[in-house]
């Protein structure tokens, strides 16, 4: 899983310590954090931004762009957007992830 500052900054906002403390451990076991043009991603998240996309979403499905082949999310909204949008990225729930991937 490719991690972006984005996931840092979502979880500085959770209230709950052992939530946050949880979440910084599996990004710390699991993410992985890749090098990118920050320049970049900011100018793409304003374009993503002025498609409808969240800010926090934008700067996602941006980092997503840069870094990855394919962007998972559970927000089917999110989801919906994407896929109707000039978004440069695969954009599928995690079922359809599985799905594709033949896992079990």
């Amino acid at each position: 899983m490719v991690v972006s500052p984005v996931h840092f900054k979502e979880i500085e906002t959770i209230e709950e310590l052992r939530e946050r403390l949880w979440l910084l451990d599996l990004l710390g076991k699991y993410g992985v954090r890749l090098p990118c043009d920050s320049s970049k991603i900011r100018k793409r998240a304003g374009q993503l931004c002025n498609l409808k996309l969240g800010i926090a979403d934008a700067a996602h499905v941006a980092f997503a762009e840069a870094t990855s082949d394919i962007f998972i999310t559970c927000d089917d909204k999110l989801l919906r957007k994407c896929n109707k949008s000039n978004v440069k990225i695969s954009v599928v729930s995690p079922v359809d992830f599985c799905s594709k991937e033949d896992l079990r």
